[in-house]
């Protein structure tokens, strides 16, 4: 969940580049492509990033006292989200991406995942945003305090599905359907794709570290629609769940 660019999330050409799928969407002459804002470098070196395995867990709706389900297994997490219209695939992990590449080296990487998947689902608009821990930055503290709670209570996306591929670095989504929370974390590799109208949040963390490519069908980006539900603050956020301290 990744705004553009919301309020709180750093305003600059380091969050957010748009690219034109063109080879897709030469074919698809409504579709309105958004506009290129520069190069920047968004992928920081690796020994920077803590790295996860992907996991699935989920609980009842009332609380995590009970877990219903807890796998790593790409296979039966694909197969858990399936029924909920939740898409979850692998892509390959580009290592060969350099340590400083921008937002044009990031699409010619997943060039060919990126024009099958819109192809597949018809996106009229693929971005890159980025948010990594800066220790020169006297400001990043509040920055990625800002961006974290810009997504951490539940909220929906009326008119837009939330897909999202993460290049570096992980981030959860919690999806809140059928009386169940699935929490979804997402490591580099994995593409999530959220129908719209699903309740959910997501949680980068207290010290957010990642790349993701975006994926929308509509130009106007990411709009969150609130549902007033503090549900969220019941459930084990990031830092307990990659602590590996979530029941």
């Amino acid at each position: 969940m990744f705004p553009a660019p919301p309020v709180g999330f750093p305003r600059n050409d380091s969050v957010r580049r748009t690219c034109h799928v063109a080879a897709t969407l030469r074919q698809q002459p409504e579709a309105r492509i958004g506009r290129g804002l520069g190069p920047h470098p968004l992928t920081p070196p690796p020994s920077t990033l803590e790295h996860y395995v992907t996991l699935l867990t989920t609980w009842p709706e009332s609380g995590p006292e009970t877990v219903v389900r807890r796998t790593a297994d790409p296979a039966e997490i694909a197969a858990a989200l399936a029924p909920l219209g939740v898409r979850y695939e692998q892509w390959p992990v580009r290592d060969d991406i350099p340590a400083d590449a921008d937002s044009d080296a990031v699409f010619a990487a997943y060039r060919a995942e990126m024009d099958r998947l819109t192809g597949e689902e018809g996106f009229a608009t693929v971005d890159v945003v980025a948010l990594h821990p800066d220790d020169d930055d006297p400001g990043f503290a509040e920055k990625a305090k800002a961006a974290r709670e810009k997504f951490l209570e539940e909220h929906t996306h009326d008119d837009d599905d939330e897909v999202r591929f993460f290049v570096a670095g992980s981030g959860i989504f919690y999806l809140h359907v059928a009386g169940e929370v699935h929490a979804v974390l997402c490591e580099r590799g994995d593409l999530l794709g959220v129908p719209k109208g699903t309740t959910h949040w997501f949680d980068m963390g207290t010290r957010p570290a990642f790349t993701a490519i975006r994926f929308f069908h509509e130009e106007d980006g990411w709009i969150g629609t609130f549902t007033g539900s503090r549900i969220a603050r019941r459930f084990p956020d990031f830092d307990t769940i990659t602590a590996g301290d979530a029941a």
